[in-house]
């Protein structure tokens, strides 16, 4: 078992969590809280930001997975990282129970502040075999893992001659029609169209995409013109959209009901569950002392501190999918709290980080207010819709909205190198076209060098050949038994 790392011995900002809240917050304040005297240190299982607005062109393969996140020990040169999770804050004794990624011990962490930015995680409902056939598209493995599995599913099917078989393996299933789960389909059958122009063995007609949503509308961030446009655009590439629909039972083939009479509305199999169907506050906090709200969320003032009944908790802050956040602007949740995405999540942790230290020097702390800028979102190569709230509200479509989705989160991506690598991906794709170069066997990655190195086993004696008897040997011996 590994042993406890040795910490730093100075007053510590403890940040619990490096998405896209902990890594800009550790950004701005390791310089100044290290020229204090102090130390921020970092806590979170993964050794790198996932940025998750691009996690559908990853499934999609129009950006390298590598590119699509932030490496923490590049970016927070001067920021103790520990890699592991937080079970616990005991926020009365200043102290944080830390869970090593290598399976050690357990060993706690002493801090001055702390700063709760878990985010979220996928939230899912007890559906029989979703956790066995389901996947999600939450983290940076999940989209690499569905690109490849486009790919496996539709190089499989083509060898196929059982009709069942490769209606199955042909068949994708998205369960969500929020953003996640329109930019999700959308970039799966812009891939799959392209890896099935490259495979003669399989026509077009034959792939099936299947968007399940529980609502009568999908994608509420975008006026209902919009989403209707959106549904129309999704029918008319061939994707079946189902509205008022719900996935009842995953075991087996998938049995889908309709909403609210819950009658059977279909009923088929499918290789390839995805499920992007909202997600729910990291409940790591449920192990802390701090007061939380209905859904989960730390309880926050709109200066990013942690407060309750009682009143204003010191030296304790939250932030982005974690916390509730009041939404001054008004434009929110039905709550009142802000919309968990990326857009509040970065300029949150700016406010959050001017905050901390302002509150170190006992000056005024300013509340967050953000206006919300829109919605953009892509639905493959050239597609997609917007909504833009800068001089009044701008609808767009099609390519125009294509192109300020990837202007806006082209810019939106953590550090300059990061952006530019991403950049010089789109320009790849735009002058060579989609890579489907399927990768296999990622699970297994030593299988090829276990089998080399395997000694082979020895091949089984041959049996011994019968010696052929001498000419006239039977009448002889009957000669002589006479």
């Amino acid at each position: 078992m590994a042993s406890s790392p040795q910490l730093l011995d100075r007053p510590r900002v403890l940040v619990v969590g490096g998405g896209y809240v902990g890594l800009y917050v550790a950004l701005k304040l390791q310089k100044k809280i290290a020229n204090a005297g102090g130390i921020v240190t970092l806590v979170d299982p993964l050794p790198y930001m996932t940025y998750q607005p691009f996690l559908p062109e990853v499934a999609g393969g129009n950006i390298e997975a590598r590119h699509a996140v932030v490496s923490h020990r590049q970016h927070l040169k001067q920021t103790e990282l520990l890699q592991g999770r937080v079970t616990s804050i005991d926020h009365a004794n200043r102290t944080a129970v830390v869970a090593p990624a290598d399976g050690g011990d357990n060993f706690e962490v002493p801090y001055f502040d702390v700063v709760i930015a878990a985010g979220a995680i996928t939230r899912t409902f007890p559906i029989k075999g979703l956790a066995e056939k389901g996947i999600g598209l939450k983290t940076i493995e999940e989209a690499v893992a569905l690109r490849n599995s486009v790919l496996d599913r539709i190089e499989v099917a083509s060898s196929m001659t059982d009709p069942a078989e490769r209606a199955r393996a042909l068949t994708f299933v998205v369960v969500g029609g929020g953003f996640a789960g329109i930019e999700c389909i959308t970039e799966m059958e812009d891939l799959a169209r392209a890896a099935v122009k490259n495979n003669p063995r399989v026509k077009q007609e034959e792939v099936r995409f299947v968007l399940v949503e529980a609502m009568g509308r999908i994608m509420p961030e975008v006026t209902a013109s919009q989403a209707e446009w959106v549904v129309e655009h999704l029918r008319s590439r061939g994707i079946e959209v189902l509205l008022n629909t719900s996935l009842d039972n995953a075991e087996g083939s998938l049995k889908l009901i309709n909403l609210p009479d819950k009658s059977l509305a279909q009923d088929f199999e499918a290789d390839t569950l995805v499920w992007t169907a909202g997600v729910q506050a990291n409940p790591m906090v449920r192990s802390t002392d701090f007061p939380l709200e209905p859904r989960g969320r730390v309880r926050v003032l709109a200066d990013l501190r942690i407060a309750g009944d009682e009143g204003i908790i010191p030296n304790a802050w939250a932030a982005g999918d974690v916390a509730a956040v009041p939404d001054l602007s008004g434009s929110g949740l039905p709550d009142g709290t802000c919309v968990p995405n990326a857009q509040h999540a970065l300029r949150q942790a700016k406010r959050l980080a001017k905050n901390l230290w302002a509150s170190r020097w006992d000056k005024e702390l300013k509340d967050y207010k953000h206006k919300n800028l829109g919605a953009v979102a892509g639905f493959g190569e050239w597609k997609g819709v917007a909504n833009i709230n800068i001089l009044g509200r701008i609808g767009l479509k099609g390519p125009l909205a294509w192109l300020a989705h990837r202007g806006y989160h082209g810019f939106a991506m953590p550090t300059f190198e990061r952006k530019i690598r991403v950049i010089m991906n789109w320009i790849l794709i735009f002058l060579m076209g989609r890579d489907t170069t399927q990768l296999i066997d990622l699970d297994n990655p030593r299988g090829a060098f276990v089998a080399a190195a395997t000694p082979a086993p020895k091949p089984a004696a041959a049996p011994a050949a019968k010696q052929p008897r001498a000419a006239g040997s039977a009448e002889r011996v009957t000669a002589d038994s006479k």
